[in-house]
Order: structure tokens, then C-alpha cells, then sequence
């Protein structure tokens, strides 16, 4: 192992991702009309020209998505130790009804765990819950943690459902969510906030902008949710690990504490808005040293944690370099790349031996 900057932690990446073919599949023939209107929906935001790219790479990055052994051999040339494991957030299905909701994401949980508990000594996990329903949320967040032994979720910035009558947006500041974040404080459980997918639409359906503008403006909305609606006030214990550097806003936060100051409608959490960084922890994914400095010195050293959005071409091919290219000094890297993760009991998935597979 790796081991950077320490005898005692491993270097973790927090942000890799599996897929599950067998995920799609159910989704596609328990609802055709949803996963069709999908389908449409990814052809209105991306753009021909993105999506045929986006084909060949995921054609040609499928075994980095699914053998075990070649992700295995990838992590020793990245000299990373562990990855936390989450199911690609194309797997979402955020329009799924109640039942079929319950079901992708317990099924999502057990394809996660088996996968982990392959590689015990290399990998961790998270599953997934239904946004879309927020009463349906702890059930799916007890199942991976309780029955799975993950160390928690990953949720998308926002859950949107069409009916023929109405149009449903789920936002991470809903008071519905609420028995949610509770029961993640009690679990102890990681959040992990991974936008997929962008309400602006078609607007970004050339040039690639459906994922360089999209994922950090998603990112900035989301985690601006959650701080000016005061469920961070509310639960102050909860574990919110926001992939991409939490996108626009931590380095960009002049403006909304300057909104909490003179806006009365902004002002629903109880300190300056910049406040919260350190009670957030974000990946270290943001591509350029400068930003990655920039959001050490926002966050704090204690709060950025190695991430690489493998496999996917949009992530780190060096993660653990891009880290060291920042120029941090030795004891923030080595937050950065383990100690950080370790705080987060993010190690090798001992707690599996306690959740075998079935």
C-alpha cells in the first residue's frame, strides 16, 4: 500500500464509481415510459454531439466500470489504497414510482456491497436512496448501512418527477427530508452530493456544457440549500462530502454572506454562510492547483479529501499527483490524500465482515 505521509492511514479516493448493468435493466423493463422519458430528457441536456461521446467513452471505459481487477490494478498505479465506492449517478432514476424507487435502490445497496466486499482490503461503499420520495429515504439509507454495512449514501442536487397533472421538485432545503438527515447523524452515515443532471436544460446541450457548467452550478445550488435553510444549524453532526470541490460555491461564498448580511430572506441559517465550509467536507476534484489551494484555504486542511471521479474522463487520471501539484504543505496533503478519510472512518470495509452478501 501506498501509505503517503503515514504509517497509519491508507490514501483513500472518496470519488469512484461502479456500474450496474443489472440496475438499468430492471428500470427499463418495470418502467419503459420513464426510463424512455429519461432518455429524451438526456437528449434535451446534452446535445447529439456530447451524448455520442459520452457512448464511446463508456464503451470504451467498461471494464474500468465493472472488473474488479482492473480497477484494482488502475488504484496501484494511482498509488491509491482504498476507493469509496458509489454506484454511477446515471443511476439515479429519480422518476421511478414508490415501489420501483425502494426496489432500484435496495438493489443498487446489494450490487455495492458485493462488489466491495470482493476487495474487502481495497474498498468501501455507498448506495442510494430515493430522493423522489422523501419518506422512503431512511428505509433505503437503513438497509445500506444497517444490512449492507456501507458507510453511507450518495443523492443527487435535486429530485425532479413529471406527472400528467403536476411537476414535483424535491430540493435538499425540504422539510420533508428532515427525518432523513437525523437518522444519517445517527448512523454516523456520509452523505456524498453528486449533481446529475441540470434544470437549465437544453441551454447547455452543446460544447460539453452539460457537465463543465452543470455538475459545479448544481453542486453550488445544492450545498446553498442546505446552508441558507439551516439544516446544517439543525444537524450540526452530519456528514455532507460534496464531489467536484462542492463546484462554484466555496470559492465564490463573498457574495452570499454578503446576501445573509442584508437580505432578511437569506438570512435562515444562523451564521455567515462562508461559516459552513468547515462543516462540510469536499473532494479535491476540481482540476487546477490554484482552485485546490484556494479551497484548502476556504474549507480548511481538514475538510478536503482525495477524490478522483474514476473512471470517468472527466475525472483524475493522477489523482494523488494533482494533489501534490497543489503545492499544499506536508501536513495538508497528508489530510488530504488519508488522514482526512481515516477521521471519516473511510478505510478498508472491515465493517462488511458483519454484512456478508446473502
Amino acid at each position: 500500500m501506498n501509505n503517503f505521509g503515514s504509517n497509519q492511514h491508507p490514501t483513500v479516493d472518496v470519488h469512484a464509481h461502479v456500474l450496474i448493468p443489472a440496475l438499468q435493466q430492471l428500470v427499463a423493463e418495470k418502467d419503459p415510459q420513464g426510463f424512455s422519458d429519461l432518455q429524451a430528457l438526456e437528449v434535451k441536456r446534452n446535445g447529439p454531439e456530447s451524448l455520442a461521446n459520452s457512448g464511446r467513452m463508456i464503451k470504451e471505459r467498461w471494464p474500468q466500470l465493472t472488473d474488479l481487477d482492473r480497477r484494482l490494478a488502475d488504484m496501484d498505479a494511482q498509488g491509491v489504497d482504498v476507493q469509496l465506492v458509489s454506484p454511477s449517478p446515471s443511476h439515479f432514476y429519480y422518476f421511478a414510482g414508490e415501489k420501483l424507487s425502494l426496489e432500484l435502490a435496495k438493489q443498487a445497496n446489494e450490487a455495492v456491497r458485493d462488489f466491495v466486499h470482493s476487495a474487502p482490503d481495497r474498498l468501501n461503499g455507498l448506495g442510494l436512496v430515493p430522493l423522489q420520495h422523501p419518506h422512503l429515504m431512511v428505509e433505503a439509507l437503513e438497509h445500506a448501512v444497517l444490512e449492507c454495512g456501507l458507510l453511507g449514501v450518495e443523492i443527487g442536487s435535486f429530485a425532479a418527477t413529471q406527472t400528467d397533472t403536476e411537476r414535483s421538485t424535491v430540493e435538499l432545503s425540504d422539510p420533508r427530508l428532515e427525518p432523513f438527515w437525523s437518522r444519517a447523524v445517527e448512523l454516523g452515515a456520509i452523505v456524498f452530493l453528486h449533481p446529475f443532471g441540470c434544470s437549465l436544460d437544453e441551454r447547455l446541450d452543446r460544447f460539453y456544457l452539460a457537465n463543465t457548467v452543470s455538475q459545479p452550478a448544481e453542486n453550488a445550488v445544492a450545498l446553498s440549500h442546505l446552508i441558507f435553510s439551516g439544516v446544517l444549524d439543525r444537524h450540526p453532526g452530519l456528514k455532507i462530502l460534496a464531489a467536484h470541490g462542492g463546484g462554484y460555491l466555496p470559492t465564490t461564498i463573498g457574495r452570499s454572506d454578503h446576501a445573509w448580511k442584508v437580505r432578511t430572506e437569506a438570512q435562515r441559517c444562523a451564521e455567515s454562510p462562508s461559516s459552513y465550509l468547515q462543516r462540510i467536507f469536499f473532494d479535491s476534484l476540481v482540476h487546477s492547483p490554484r482552485e485546490l489551494r484556494a479551497l484548502v484555504e476556504v474549507a480548511g486542511p481538514g475538510q478536503v479529501l482525495l477524490g478522483s471521479d474514476y473512471p470517468f474522463d472527466m475525472g483524475a487520471g493522477n489523482p494523488v499527483d494533482e494533489v501534490h501539484a497543489a503545492g499544499l504543505p506536508t501536513a495538508d496533503a497528508v489530510k488530504v490524500l488519508a488522514g482526512n478519510a481515516a477521521a471519516l472512518g473511510i478505510t478498508a470495509a472491515a465493517a462488511l465482515a458483519a454484512h456478508p452478501p446473502a
